[in-house]
């Protein structure tokens, strides 16, 4: 089973960034997607954004979209979050997910459950 751990999380003011870290060890991404989701207290989980490791394409809530960029460092194992302009409704626990992604079409439905999860790192954008 694929591990999960992130990183990066912390408290920054409106307008300022992040990088949020994605390690997997257990397993080789090659043949999965990574997801990025977030929970903000009071909210249900949202799936922020994800990346196919078969064809590297990626996927954006409407919200993060032109703010937010995922990508990836195979020789690291790792996944990135970089996450630009916040704003105070970014604020949440983001967690990164694995899953199988055989086809390239996993991150089509990040409504479905992902197989493996990470412990999660806070997101505070506030003045």
């Amino acid at each position: 089973q694929v591990q999960l751990m992130e990183s990066g999380g912390g408290l920054v003011q409106p307008g300022g960034s992040l990088r949020l870290s994605c390690a997997a060890s257990g397993f080789s991404l090659e043949h999965l997607a990574i997801a990025w989701f977030r929970r903000a207290p009071g909210k249900e989980r949202e799936g922020v954004s994800c990346i196919s490791m078969i064809d590297v394409t990626t996927h954006y809530l409407d919200s993060v979209k032109g703010r937010f960029t995922i990508s990836r460092d195979n020789a690291k194992n790792t996944v990135y979050l970089q996450m630009n302009s916040l704003k105070p409704e970014d604020t949440a626990v983001y967690y990164c997910a694995a899953d199988s992604d055989l086809f390239g079409s996993r991150c089509k439905d990040l409504g479905v459950d992902f197989a493996s999860w990470g412990q999660g790192t806070q997101v505070t954008v506030s003045s």
